[in-house]
């Protein structure tokens, strides 16, 4: 079962490559279903105790890859779905036009979209379902290889410039953890261990289990390494420059990925070493370099959010900010590790939500700017009201699942006695809300344009899935199952909950 999850993805995705614009359609959501099916029976099987392994040991879950596993599944889904009625909608002009007055462009082939995506989701599941750092790191390269061509998808200058500086930062990046993954192997080098680790491919396992007796300094710099580089993949202050392009000029629906899905594959990558390091006794250091470059992430995300007048810029760096409030949740420990998972799901639902929605506005309004936005109640009254229902759940507001996690992890700061990280973490997510609510509450009230009919027809299926998810993160805000918050327990666990 595991390597049909690998490799479905991957098979459907070279499949779509030599098929027709009408083949993709069908098989981007079908692929979609079945990787959910597959996710959610190895999500059972590991939070039922079992150890799940496949490719000799290469592919085996455990609960926090498996968390991120079914949330990037769960996405592809709501993001394949959008995409019927995205590329239908495409299709429709051979030459778009510029909404910046700049000369017409044309689209890449939407079967490379479809099938780019799906080699994002198998390189996705490589990294959320292997214990091998290595293997981890193929994975996340993966997906920059994969997703580059995603944010090309308009060919116009200005995604051209925002592909080429997410491949050259997140490359340096990439490169850099492969030092850290170096340095580890350093930290821990006898003749016998190394021979020991090779021979099973469990090596996160070793690494964990034999923590103590590694040489600090080492561990210590492979640490650094490995927060630097997945930390720029990740999107933390100050190595997220790539970030606001990349979301600002992607489709929406792959917006809606990148944000929801890749940052938390980055963030994974982050978080296996911080294991290593809470295994080894050294988990004070990490933490404190993780809730370092989250406090940074928040302020730097609080100062460009307050008059941002571009919105897909401003959910970039609305990823920013909840990428800040994980790794200070993480860094914390505790308590705050239990709300930095539930976060983590939250968060991933919100943005996918928000960004689909985002596809809607511009495909509406031709601009991305919210000064030039007024009257959505009015011109599209469904994605209006899911826009402010996204604003208030991503905002942290009450009765939304984000609310709830984030006030977990200022009663973990509370907890830990950390009182100064604590007012810190109040007054940055304070100037972010009024930061949101002023653009937000300026493109939903006020008149319709004159030249905009009124309460057109939206298409259901550009609206069906960010309404699911909103429910979804709705429902987490009044009700956690029993068996989600056993299966975030796990998870945290592992990394110091």
């Amino acid at each position: 079962m595991l390597e049909a999850l690998l490799f479905l993805p991957l098979g459907a995705g070279c499949i779509i490559l030599l098929g027709t614009k009408a083949m993709c359609r069908v098989l981007l959501p079908l692929t979609a279903l079945g990787h959910v099916i597959l996710a959610a029976w190895t999500t059972h099987a590991v939070a039922t105790g079992a150890e799940p392994k496949a490719l000799s040991g290469l592919l085996a879950p455990d609960p926090l890859g498996t968390l991120f596993l079914m949330l990037a599944s769960l996405l592809f889904m709501a993001a394949s779905v959008y995409a019927v009625y995205y590329l239908r909608e495409e299709d429709r002009l051979e030459v778009h036009a510029d909404i910046h007055g700049g000369p017409g462009f044309t689209n890449a082939p939407q079967r490379r979209l479809a099938a780019c995506l799906c080699f994002f989701l198998s390189s996705i599941t490589l990294v959320t379902t292997t214990p091998h750092l290595g293997a981890l790191w193929v994975g996340i390269e993966g997906t920059t290889l994969s997703s580059a061509p995603l944010i090309y998808f308009h060919r116009h200058q200005r995604s051209l410039e925002a592909t080429w500086k997410y491949l050259i930062i997140c490359s340096v990046g990439i490169a850099l953890a492969m030092v850290g993954n170096i340095l580890l192997s350093v930290a821990f080098y006898t003749p016998e261990g190394m021979e020991a680790m090779v021979e099973g491919m469990d090596q996160l396992g070793w690494f964990v289990s034999h923590a103590r007796a590694a040489e600090e300094t080492w561990l210590k710099a492979a640490f650094i390494f490995l927060l630097v580089g997945y930390g720029t993949k990740m999107g933390l202050a100050p190595l997220h420059n790539w970030l606001p392009d990349a979301h600002s000029q992607a489709p929406s629906l792959v917006s809606a990925l990148l944000s929801g899905a890749l940052l938390n594959c980055a963030m994974l990558g982050i978080l296996r070493g911080h294991q290593i390091m809470l295994a080894a006794g050294l988990g004070g250091f990490s933490g404190g370099l993780l809730s370092f470059f989250g406090l940074l992430s928040l302020i730097t995300a609080a100062i460009f959010i307050v008059g941002q007048g571009h919105y897909k810029r401003m959910l970039a760096y609305s990823s920013v900010e909840h990428m800040g409030i994980l790794a200070l949740g993480v860094g914390v420990g505790g308590l705050a590790v239990s709300g930095a998972m539930l976060h983590a799901v939250c968060h991933s639902l919100t943005k996918c939500m928000l960004f689909l929605l985002s596809g809607n506005i511009l495909a509406r309004y031709h601009t991305f700017s919210s000064y030039d936005i007024r009257g959505m109640r009015w011109t599209m009254p469904v994605t209006g009201a899911l826009w402010m229902a996204g604003f208030l759940a991503v905002a942290g507001s009450p009765p939304f699942g984000i609310f709830i996690s984030e006030f977990i992890i200022f009663k973990g700061m509370l907890a830990a006695d950390s009182p100064l990280i604590a007012t810190t973490y109040l007054l940055a997510l304070a100037v972010i809300f009024v930061g949101l609510s002023v653009a937000v509450l300026r493109m939903v009230q006020g008149n319709r344009p004159v030249d905009m009919p009124q309460n057109q027809k939206e298409p259901l299926l550009s609206v069906l899935p960010p309404l699911i998810l909103g429910v979804a993160v709705l429902t987490l805000g009044l009700w956690i199952p029993d068996w989600l918050w056993n299966f975030l327990g796990q998870a945290a666990a592992l990394i110091g909950g």
